[in-house]
């Protein structure tokens, strides 16, 4: 298995970053995962922090080396993180309970499977063709999707940041799954939150993602949303592969991964770990307390 793979996660015009991000592989499959922390102070972030190590923490323990049957992991894994973000809410006494949105993947024998919740996003694009997007779960898609608003209506509608489905808040979600789709050599895989694909032209999309390699790509892309969100704009996070295949990829190139010479048992987790000192009355000793409550949430629903 080969692929490059590239992440980005900026504060945008925020106070502080609420996405999450992260990978892990082994020799024969490859997990993508983000989060998109909703609302709250510190709260929303480790939502998504949550839904990231747990879903890194599942894939380790089942990746041997394959994942059986990928898209009953994802919906269980993603219902098990809904499940420990409320453990974390009633642990605290929290008066609301924390919400975030995700989209995850799973990319082995040449295929690609995947699920979400909430509006953020999966492309799977093609020589300048998106072949697979997920479906926001959002007011403004359902309009769309009954014919009474158009594209251009919904990219300005004032409630176009609502979402009716997330993980975490007081509502058991509804987790979507799709996929199983193969994967041609050259093709590349999109995960990314709204304020990356909301701030994201998509003719520009789909030409960067086709023409060049992600470790290019997405720098060129965040730089342009990042500018167009402008000093209020929204985090925005995005993870992509180009996955390779038929072609032998240049060795030395930044961001390949080659599986093939890893064990039956390695895994290969890259996830960013809870940052949250951007706010200035957070200390070390927060961050330290925050980081041992999630792992304590996500060990009972990590079996």
């Amino acid at each position: 298995m080969k692929f490059t793979v590239y992440q980005d996660s900026r504060q945008g015009g925020r106070k502080y970053n609420q996405d999450r991000v992260g990978y892990s592989y082994s020799r024969e499959a490859l997990l993508l995962v983000v989060a998109d922390g909703m609302g709250g102070h510190l709260h929303g972030e480790v939502a998504a922090q949550i839904v990231v190590q747990l879903l890194s923490d599942q894939f380790q323990q089942k990746a041997n080396p394959i994942i059986h049957r990928p898209l009953e992991f994802l919906e269980d894994a993603l219902l098990k993180s809904h499940d420990a973000i409320y453990n974390y809410a009633g642990n605290h006494h929290l008066l609301e309970i924390p919400r975030t949105t995700a989209v995850a993947c799973i990319v082995q024998d040449g295929m690609a499977y995947w699920a979400h919740v909430g509006d953020s996003r999966l492309y799977l694009i093609r020589k300048d063709t998106v072949v697979a997007m997920t479906r926001d779960h959002s007011k403004v898609r359902k309009l769309m999707d009954s014919g009474m608003i158009t594209a251009a209506e919904a990219a300005v509608h004032p409630e176009r940041n609502k979402i009716y489905n997330c993980l975490g808040g007081s509502m058991t979600p509804e987790v979507e799954v799709g996929g199983k789709v193969p994967l041609q050599d050259g093709d590349s895989i999109l995960l990314c939150t709204d304020g990356f694909w909301g701030s994201t032209v998509d003719a520009e999309l789909t030409h960067f993602m086709s023409s060049f390699p992600v470790l290019f790509a997405v720098p060129q892309l965040m730089d342009r949303a990042e500018f167009r969100g402008g000093k209020y704009g929204d985090n925005l996070t995005a993870l992509a592969i180009n996955w390779h295949e038929d072609i032998e990829p240049d060795p030395n190139e930044p961001g390949l991964v080659s599986t093939q010479k890893l064990d039956q048992f390695t895994i290969s987790t890259h996830v960013d770990p809870l940052s949250i000192k951007q706010v200035s009355d957070i200390t070390d000793d927060d961050i330290e307390r925050a980081i041992q409550e999630i792992q304590s949430a996500i060990a009972k629903y990590s079996k």
